[in-house]
């Protein structure tokens, strides 16, 4: 009993006096090779190890797509989980085993790349050049 009220107590009084510092970086005014867009942003967290992507395609663009796919939206938002390789930040795998991409970010640039793996051989390409790059650390 005295071992878990002096847990208790450790863990009352040690855990609010440590910090969490997070790492922000938000990559805005990214251009694309393939489409046009009054907005297209990443933001990577990589305390929470997630990435959003925000973006809102221009008119010429949206209706590309609307043809062929009566879901797309002219604005949208999604999430992916991230990790860090050897300096880089990757997506998790879309699609399966033999065959998947990821988005990859490189710490400190502003290029976005689009890594593509067929039966273990692996192809990278430039999808966007961010005109703007911000990292913030934030301590809590």
């Amino acid at each position: 009993m005295k071992k878990v009220k002096f847990f208790i107590i450790f863990l009352l009084l040690i855990l609010p006096i440590q910090s969490l510092k997070s790492e922000i970086i938000v990559m805005s005014a990214c251009d694309d090779k393939q489409d046009e867009f009054l907005k297209n942003e990443y933001i990577l967290n990589l305390n929470e190890l997630i990435m959003v992507r925000n973006y809102v395609y221009k008119e010429k663009t949206y209706q590309k797509y609307r043809l062929t796919d009566l879901s797309v939206k002219k604005s949208n938002s999604y999430v992916r989980n991230i990790y860090e390789e050897n300096g880089k930040i990757l997506t998790h795998k879309h699609g399966y085993p033999q065959f998947y991409t990821q988005i990859l970010f490189e710490k400190g640039k502003q290029e976005v790349y689009m890594k593509t793996v067929l039966n273990d051989e692996e192809g990278i390409s430039k999808i966007s050049t961010c005109e703007k790059v911000e990292k913030f650390d934030s301590e809590s």
